[in-house]
């Protein structure tokens, strides 16, 4: 059964886990010198902040020491500032050679030269990189070890960019391995490559994952999977983010009040600042079927409806999105009709061996649900000034067009040209924002070049006209059209989908002209009565008002040369 329900989708893909890169430390030479012992003598051993990790020995070291204790000295023997001088920059040299301030302060009282120094660790976290052995001699900067703190970890994700436009800063993402049976690590997004790989045509997404128990290892693989919306939102609601503070570099800190993060000492920005909602937002419904019901090949995709018990009629759809078990569409079905799960590719397979419409071949399909197009019932609001005339004008413009086609006759060139010109003055007045309409508009706008074709060809593109007008008609009128509008409706009409407007109220069906003249019905008067009441907008600034309605007569542009529906 088609069903309107919520629906999340879930991006899933494979990834690596790498090390966080800003959590690395290179432990180097300060001085050059020959290493007499290595404690952390393998790969792979834990360490902690402070740890001895290698004995140098540096004649260079004992000279600076052998300075340092001299300047102590003097300093001790002469009170001159150029004595206490000598100490600082004896000091200052043992620094860079390495030492710390323990370490200068043992010299210090105990008097003692020593040749060697021991290396420590800077920071806990696990050897990663031993280049030396024992014995060797190094150079000042020669890489000693590399440590890594592997308390958090990335996980790189590729997405392509339609995926990763979905996916924003913080967002929770989970994770399974196959060495971890079971087990689902989550993480959140810590940063969205601007950029496109022009090898692989995906974008790079970076997840922080805590790591306190080692499971996560460098280098392994990763199924990932990410919950979003099935139809994009610029506002989400995650629970636990709700109403919180973030950091902008480490999205695995959350606090309940603004403060510092603890690790880059950066300002905690609200998540609402980053598309998250304080309070629960309501739900989005969509159109679904099972994604077995829909049939697809190259750009067709196809769904069996069943008629009456036993019969099905095959019906091309446009599939939003894809989810796991689901098919989101956003045309050719409306709920409660009954789709075909199983058998389908039977029914199709005897549907193209019988010479009918198919997956392979689906242009004689019906295009539209069966029945007149649904317009929720809604009160529509009268535009003023340079809009509504525009509205008025387009409506116009349709009706001759309408009634030529019902007389089987060519759409006038000089209505098509009205229409085009007022739909698109409309589009670009501002008095229309709803994204929707004004895709209804495009779509009217698109259909209209086809109407000076031929005669079938202006019918086929009157259906998507009167869709789109009749849509947009439905919320916003002009002061002509809120008077007097009706909407009628063929079930003859191949593909269905047979809608259309008349200015009267005496059918004259332009689909089949005088073959069945007065095919169809009265779906609705849209008129408004003298009981109803309507809003009127205040006069909208129209860039285009007081410009003239551009006619041309057939074969010509304008400027003397001839016409195409492309040249308009």
């Amino acid at each position: 059964v088609v069903k309107r329900q919520k629906v999340d989708r879930t991006i899933r893909t494979i990834g690596t886990i790498e090390f966080d890169q800003s959590k690395l430390a290179t432990i180097a030479a300060y001085v050059d010198g020959r290493l007499e012992r290595l404690y952390a003598d393998y790969v792979g051993v834990p360490v902690q902040e402070g740890d001895d990790l290698a004995l140098l020995y540096s004649p260079d070291l004992y000279t600076a020491m052998v300075e340092y204790l001299t300047a102590i000295e003097r300093s001790q023997a002469s009170r001159l500032l150029d004595q206490s001088r000598l100490v600082m920059l004896a000091e200052e040299k043992l620094r860079e050679l390495g030492l710390t301030e323990e370490q200068i302060e043992e010299i210090r009282r105990s008097g003692q030269i020593q040749a060697r120094i021991r290396i420590k660790s800077p920071q806990r976290g696990t050897v990663i990189e031993k280049p030396v052995v024992e014995g060797d001699y190094v150079k000042t900067g020669q890489t000693i070890y590399r440590v890594a703190d592997l308390s958090t970890v990335w996980l790189m994700l590729d997405l392509f960019p339609d995926d990763a436009s979905a996916i924003r800063f913080g967002q929770e993402v989970e994770a399974e391995l196959d060495s971890a049976p079971g087990i689902v690590f989550t993480g959140r997004v810590a940063f969205i490559d601007p950029t496109v790989n022009p090898r692989t045509r995906t974008i790079r997404v970076r997840v922080e994952m805590l790591n306190l128990d080692g499971r996560l290892r460098p280098g392994d693989y990763a199924t990932a999977r990410v919950r979003v919306p099935a139809i994009p939102r610029d506002v989400v609601y995650d629970p636990a983010l709700a109403g919180k503070y973030i950091s902008p570099m480490h999205p695995q800190i959350i606090r309940d009040a603004p403060g510092k993060c603890p690790i880059c000492d950066m300002d905690l920005i609200p998540t609402s600042q980053l598309g998250f909602s304080d309070t629960p937002l309501p739900d989005e419904t969509v159109i679904t079927v099972p994604r077995k019901a829909v049939l697809m090949a190259g750009g067709n995709s196809v769904v069996y409806v069943e008629t009456e018990p036993g019969r099905f009629e095959i019906r091309r759809v446009t599939i939003a999105a894809l989810t796991d078990d689901l098919a989101i569409i956003a045309g050719g079905l409306k709920p409660g009709e009954i789709v075909a799960t199983d058998g389908n590719f039977l029914i199709d397979s005897q549907s193209q061996l019988a010479g009918n419409p198919s997956l392979l071949d689906p242009s004689k399909a019906p295009e539209y649900p069966p029945g007149p197009l649904e317009l929720p019932e809604v009160l529509p609001v009268v535009l003023s000034g340079a809009a509504g005339q525009m509205l008025d004008s387009a409506a116009q413009a349709y009706f001759e067009i309408q009634a030529a086609l019902a007389a089987d006759a060519e759409a006038p060139r000089v209505a098509v040209n009205q229409l085009i010109q007022a739909l698109s003055q409309v589009a670009a007045s501002g008095a229309i924002r709803d994204a929707e309409l004004l895709q209804d508009l495009q779509t009217s706008l698109d259909a209209a070049e086809h109407l000076p074709l031929s005669l079938d060809t202006a019918r086929l593109a009157l259906r998507r006209i009167s869709h789109g007008m009749l849509r947009v008609l439905n919320r916003y009128r002009g002061p002509q059209t809120a008077v007097s509008l009706f909407h009628f409706y063929c079930p003859m009409v191949p593909g269905g989908g047979g809608d259309w407007m008349q200015a009267d109220p005496e059918l004259k069906n332009p689909y089949w002209g005088s073959q069945m003249l007065t095919c169809g019905e009265l779906v609705r008067n849209m008129g408004q009565t003298s009981s109803q009441s309507v809003d009127v907008l205040p006069t909208i600034a129209n860039p285009f008002d007081g410009m003239p309605l551009q006619t041309l007569e057939a074969g010509d542009d304008g400027e003397g040369n001839a016409a195409t529906p492309h040249d308009r």
